[in-house]
């Protein structure tokens, strides 16, 4: 047993070397105020105990360097299952462990991006508000405020609108290989495809510096739009559009897909979808993307996973199936009983409820409502904002349940004459510019991301040769 008193706590890791097996697999511990930790050798026997407040502690490849006051360490050959500090199963007698399937409730790092509180509803980029932004802002300047942290003045926000429309045209070899490329393959896995053959024609991809990954941020997100009209304008059959220089983001993406420019309610609204979905904190392909990036690979390779995980029906699809709810219902009539059919299935309505506003309306809601009603207001139709409504009052009257922005984000896209296999594509269109922030930030103040798990499969298993088995 080590005496209590503060240590070296590099010395306390040679000196428990010693002590514990050889053959240990680790000697290190976590440090958290007061927290018990353990260090565990290999199943014959460990070492472990309680090691208190730290004082300037840091980690460097899980050894600890400066002091550390230690209650009490000791050593026991009892036999304990070898696990990594700070993942030790409850039947042992000196850890028990919180298990959080889907890592709700866990916070795992600090950001200065986006700020959500799912108990008031309240969504924030940066320090503003969404309201704020969705009044008086646009897509672009959205993006800037994303990535450098400040709104932009009159002459950077042209600037960075210029060099954005620059870099909108893709590379003839990315093309090539996007041609050859089955007409039935999903748009989101033409567009994963893409992203891994841009990294290839960029001249800067050696350079990981933050000057140029601003570059390549830029790039991507210039590129997302044209990528996505060209792949399905050529399954289509027809000819790609060459980006317009003199339209914004929003419209550039509407003419290059349709072939006409649109109007400025339907660029507005196009602006409005990709402004509210550019970024909303450590959500599933987010979170990938920064998982990527903490192991300091490149800006392409974490977009690359980011566009892999929300291809996954759980994360990217709620918009498809609220739109073809819609469509499947067809006329507001019929929403009552087609809801209550739902409902007595316990069929999952989608587009309804949400991970983090759990009792309260999603704050981006609202605005693309009013969106739709705008919409619909133009073309003298009220069909989808009155169907879209109902559907609404119906959800809330019988189960409480509050629409989210992917609810209201269908019929708005529908009624732009986005096909349904794209409404994923366009979620990626305009939130590659939240993964590109979130992964810059990730490289400025990184550390790889390695949870725990708790083991819970067979112990103590005695190896027989397959003779004998």
């Amino acid at each position: 047993t080590i005496p209590a008193g503060a240590v070296d706590a590099v010395r306390l890791i040679k000196d428990l070397s010693k002590i514990s097996q050889p053959t240990a697999s680790r000697l290190a511990f976590s440090l958290s105020g007061r927290e018990k930790c353990v260090t565990q050798g290999n199943a014959e026997g460990s070492v472990y105990g309680a090691i208190g407040d730290s004082q300037g502690v840091s980690h460097r490849e899980g050894i600890m360097s400066h002091e550390v006051f230690v209650e009490s360490v000791e050593a026991t050959t009892a036999r304990v299952p070898p696990s990594d500090v700070g993942d030790v199963a409850e039947d042992t007698q000196h850890q028990t462990m919180s298990i959080h399937e889907g890592l709700a409730g866990v916070t795992i790092a600090r950001t200065e991006i986006t700020s959500i509180n799912g108990e008031i509803g309240a969504l924030s980029y940066r320090g503003y508000d969404i309201g704020d932004l969705a009044a008086h802002s646009t897509f672009e300047e959205t993006v800037y405020l994303l990535w450098h942290g400040q709104l932009p003045k009159r002459d950077e926000l042209d600037e960075f609108t210029r060099d954005l429309v620059a870099d909108r045209d893709i590379d003839k070899r990315v093309w090539d290989i996007l041609t050859v490329l089955p007409k039935s393959i999903e748009p989101m896995d033409a567009l994963r495809t893409a992203v891994s053959a841009l990294s290839c024609s960029d001249p800067d991809d050696g350079d990981r510096s933050q000057a140029t990954n601003l570059i390549k941020a830029r790039r991507l997100v210039a590129k997302f739009p044209t990528i996505v009209a060209h792949v399905y304008r050529h399954q289509q059959g027809l000819d790609r559009i060459r980006p317009d220089p003199d339209l914004s983001h929003a419209a550039n993406f509407l003419y290059m897909l349709k072939g006409t420019a649109p109007t400025k309610m339907q660029a507005n609204s196009m602006a409005m979808v990709m402004l509210l979905m550019v970024d909303h904190g450590f959500n599933a392909s987010t979170f990938a993307a920064r998982v990527t990036a903490a192991t300091l690979s490149d800006m392409y390779s974490a977009i690359t996973t980011a566009l892999s995980t929300l291809k996954g029906p759980l994360h990217g699809g709620a918009n498809v199936r609220a739109m073809q709810m819609m469509l499947e219902i067809e006329d507001v009539d019929k929403v009552k009983p087609y809801i209550n059919d739902a409902l007595a299935r316990k069929q999952r309505i989608m587009g309804f409820g949400h991970r983090v506003y759990k009792t309260v309306p999603d704050p981006r809601s609202a605005y693309l409502r009013r969106r739709l009603y705008q919409q619909c207001a133009e073309l003298g139709d009220f069909h989808f904002y009155e169907l879209a409504t109902a559907v609404a009052e119906a959800l809330a009257s019988r189960k409480g349940l509050n629409p989210n922005v992917d609810f209201y984000a269908a019929p708005v896209l529908h009624m732009l004459g986005i096909p349904l296999e794209l409404f994923v594509p366009v979620f990626a269109i305009s939130r590659v510019a939240g993964w590109t922030a979130q992964v810059m930030e990730q490289y400025a103040n990184n550390r790889l991301i390695r949870p725990s798990a708790q083991y819970v499969g067979p112990k103590n298993r005695v190896y027989h040769p397959i003779e004998e088995r």
